[in-house]
């Protein structure tokens, strides 16, 4: 019984994977008419199965045995691992916070390595690396292909009749390799501690997890799809590339070492380097880098919080972490209010008399 609650935990996390995660990496090519919706789906959905299906295992491996020994998971603490990820998405969506599905479920696993002092540190610190530095480098990728694309030569190229058609395959082709990258990175949030657990083998949760992810994206996909083709910002095709291709560039290439990284800051780090160079430093100070660095700390911290209390309690029987978890969050919420507060009596500065 606790076997079939696990699995269907677990792929019912990889469909929301694909509809929240997948789905938003052909909103370019959907946004800018290229493909219609149902397609888009369709396409985006085929291109996750792929990515997760030749590309998928060695993240797998991570989440399953990289982070923790796989001993660490029996069956409950499977599932509470994946149900703590599965929670702190839902209480972000509740209180609007973004989260990265690699990053919770990490933390959920670290939160399981922790109760049992199983970590492995060094493996720890090198993912927590890669998730330091990837949004970095997409950003220089973005600023330095921008200035490139600027040029009067490449823009008179680009706004000719005959470029359009190019352009037009080419993002979608890019959104196609993004979301190939998503299946080889992503799926393996779902599935890992499945695997690691011995719930189900390697190959079978690269086949199901992909499959399920899959689903998510042509399923419920249409709402991320619109919102971030539609209803975020508009970007001219060439642009549209540079931000699939270098987010799918990057995660292709941790997936290969099989490290798992966020790809939604990964892509708002190359609209944000895109944005630098039109706008220079003011573009920093606006709420989305806020926003991202906000993400990176919530997002691991609130699922391994989760994980490690409820092992506590369920598990271990140990009623005292809720209280220190009690005692957290009130600490976090009464900080919040405080600030809040704050902000809202620092007058503004009045405006000069007119003559």
């Amino acid at each position: 019984m606790l076997t079939v609650i696990a699995i269907t935990i677990g792929l019912f996390f990889a469909m929301n994977i694909g509809a929240s995660g997948a789905a938003a990496s052909m909103g370019i090519a959907y946004g800018s008419g290229v493909v219609k919706k149902r397609l888009a789906l369709l396409l985006c959905g085929a291109a996750v199965f792929l990515g997760d299906w030749l590309g998928g295992g060695e993240v797998v491996k991570t989440i399953g045995s990289g982070i923790v020994p796989s001993s660490t998971f029996s069956v409950p603490i499977a599932i509470i691992v994946l149900a703590s990820a599965a929670l702190s998405l839902f209480l972000a969506n509740i209180f609007g916070i973004p989260l990265s599905t690699s990053e919770v479920a990490v933390g959920s696993v670290v939160g399981a390595g922790i109760v049992y002092q199983s970590v492995f540190l060094g493996k720890l610190g090198w993912i927590m690396f890669f998730w330091l530095l990837t949004p970095f480098v997409a950003f220089l990728i973005a600023l330095l292909a921008s200035c490139v694309l600027t040029s009067k030569r490449l823009q008179t190229l680009f706004r000719s009749k005959k470029a359009v058609p190019f352009l037009s395959a080419l993002v979608v082709f890019m959104g196609l390799f993004e979301a190939f990258s998503a299946g080889m990175n992503n799926v393996a949030n779902a599935v890992g501690p499945l695997v690691g657990g011995g719930i189900i083998t390697t190959d079978s949760g690269i086949f199901w997890g992909g499959l399920f992810v899959a689903l998510g994206a042509m399923m419920l996909g249409q709402r991320v799809l619109e919102t971030n083709g539609k209803k975020i910002t508009t970007l001219r095709l060439e642009e549209g590339c540079v931000i699939s291709g270098t987010g799918a560039s990057i995660v292709t290439l941790a997936s290969i070492f099989g490290i798992p990284v966020p790809l939604t800051q990964i892509t708002t780090s190359s609209i944000i380097g895109l944005g630098f160079a039109k706008q220079g430093w003011a573009v920093l100070k606006k709420d989305i880098v806020v926003q991202l660095l906000t993400v990176w700390i919530v997002s691991p911290v609130l699922s391994m919080v989760l994980s490690y209390t409820l092992i506590q309690l369920l598990i271990e029987h140990n009623g005292y972490p809720i209280i220190v978890m009690a005692g957290v969050l009130i600490s976090v919420f009464g900080v919040l209010s405080l600030m809040k507060r704050g902000a809202a009596t620092i007058p503004m500065p009045s405006e000069p008399a007119k003559d």
